[in-house]
């Protein structure tokens, strides 16, 4: 398989390259974290996605940024990867 290389978006100048994380063989006992960046109707992206995790009998958290405009704050990305293996943002207008 070949290797994707994804960049930081955040660091225009000098981009740090990171390889993309493993998926997993499965979701059964995983926790799915769903981020909604506050963009128009992200919200029923994710609500969408919570319904089909919940009827698959996964556990999932919500959080939400105050606005999309800036990135996640410390606190709340520490939060989540602490509390979630898997995290889902939501972008829709």
């Amino acid at each position: 398989m070949k290797e994707t290389i994804l960049l930081d978006p955040t660091a225009e100048n000098a981009p740090a390259q990171r390889a993309r994380l493993a998926r997993p063989d499965s979701l059964n006992g995983k926790v799915v974290g769903l981020l909604d960046i506050s963009k128009p109707r992200g919200n029923v992206f994710l609500d969408r996605i919570e319904e089909q995790l919940a009827a698959m009998g996964i556990e999932v958290k919500r959080y939400t940024k105050q606005t999309f405009t800036r990135i996640a704050p410390t606190e709340l990305k520490q939060q989540m990867a602490a509390e979630v293996n898997l995290l889902v943002e939501g972008l829709a207008d």
